[in-house]
C-alpha cells in the first residue's frame, strides 16, 4: 500500500512541473499578441494621416472654387440708363417711378399689387409703352 501511495505522490509532483511549463508556454503567446497590436497601431495612424491629407486637399479645392466665384461677382459692371428727350433727361429710376404712379393713380390699383414692369421708350413719339402685370398702355414723357 505504501508503494502505491508513494507512486501517487511522485505522480502528483511530476504533474505540477508540467503545469508550470504549460503556463510559461502560454505567457509568451500573449506577449506575441501584444507586439502584433503595437504593429497594428502605426497602420491606423498612417490611415488617419492619409485621411487628413485627403481632407486638406478637398478643402483647398473648395477654397479655390470659392475664390473664383467671388472674383466673378466683383467683375460685374454697374451702370445707369439715361434717356434724353428734347431738353429733358430721365433715368431708369425716374421712368419706373412714373410707371408706378400710373399704376396707382391712373389705373386705380394698389401699389402692393404691382409685381412686374416692362418699359419700352420710343423717343420719336416722346412716349413710354409699358406692360405692368400683363396690362399694356403708354404714357408721355
Amino acid at each position: 500500500m505504501w508503494a502505491t501511495v508513494a507512486g501517487r505522490k511522485s505522480t502528483k509532483s511530476a504533474v505540477k512541473p508540467t503545469e508550470a511549463a504549460e503556463v510559461k508556454a502560454i505567457e509568451p503567446k500573449t506577449e506575441e499578441i501584444k507586439t502584433e497590436e503595437k504593429v497594428a497601431e502605426p497602420k491606423a495612424a498612417d490611415e488617419k494621416k492619409e485621411s487628413v491629407k485627403k481632407t486638406a486637399a478637398t478643402t483647398a479645392k473648395t477654397a479655390k472654387k470659392a475664390a473664383v466665384r467671388t472674383t466673378a461677382k466683383k467683375a460685374e459692371v454697374k451702370g445707369s440708363l439715361h434717356v434724353q428727350c428734347e431738353d429733358r433727361n430721365y433715368t431708369e429710376a425716374d421712368l419706373m417711378k412714373i410707371a408706378a404712379d400710373v399704376w396707382k393713380y391712373d389705373l386705380k390699383h394698389k401699389a402692393s399689387e404691382l409685381t412686374s414692369i416692362d418699359l419700352y421708350v420710343k423717343l420719336e413719339e416722346s412716349k413710354v409703352y409699358y406692360v405692368m402685370n400683363g396690362e399694356a398702355g403708354s404714357f408721355g414723357i
